[in-house]
């Protein structure tokens, strides 16, 4: 069993600047099949934006994402993990403030991010989340529907 954040953790980090737009942001995580990127502003960490803060925080109140920064709607100062750290420190870190996604930093730099995914992977593989966070994305819709082609419409 995995004992330390590194041997569970996604290594590489994904990074954008606080100024730069949602859709920045969006066309990265849909380019590197992610669903967060960290926010940096040089070497610092200054938020983590996920996809599901550019959905709540910016489309449904109907701002125009290529006019909102990341940094407007990012979770600003997030927590962090070393990797050195126990996997039991990620895990009670991540249940004690219902989060799913924890930037890894060492030496002040982020190396990797550790998720609820990653987690279950390690320590129950066969689980339905671990199934989950190895497969493959669906990128052609949902699953069982084929989207709609482009003179169709929503």
């Amino acid at each position: 069993m995995a004992e330390f954040v590194k041997d569970v953790m996604t290594p590489g980090v994904v990074a954008v600047r606080p100024d730069a737009s949602i859709v920045e942001a969006a066309q990265l995580m849909r380019a590197q099949n992610i669903g967060d990127v960290v926010v940096a502003d040089g070497q610092r960490i200054v938020g983590v934006l996920t996809d599901r803060d550019i959905t709540v925080r910016a489309v449904a109140e109907g701002a125009d994402p290529l006019g909102v920064s990341v940094g407007s709607v990012c979770t600003p100062d997030p927590l962090t993990l070393a990797p050195d750290d126990p996997v039991s420190a990620a895990v009670a870190l991540m249940r004690e403030h219902a989060i799913r996604r924890v930037p890894v930093v060492e030496g002040g730099l982020p190396v990797g991010v550790v998720t609820l995914g990653d987690l279950a992977e390690a320590r129950d593989p066969g689980s339905a989340l671990a199934d989950i966070s190895r497969a493959e994305p669906d990128v052609g819709g949902v699953a069982g529907h084929e989207p709609p082609k482009a003179d169709e419409g929503i």
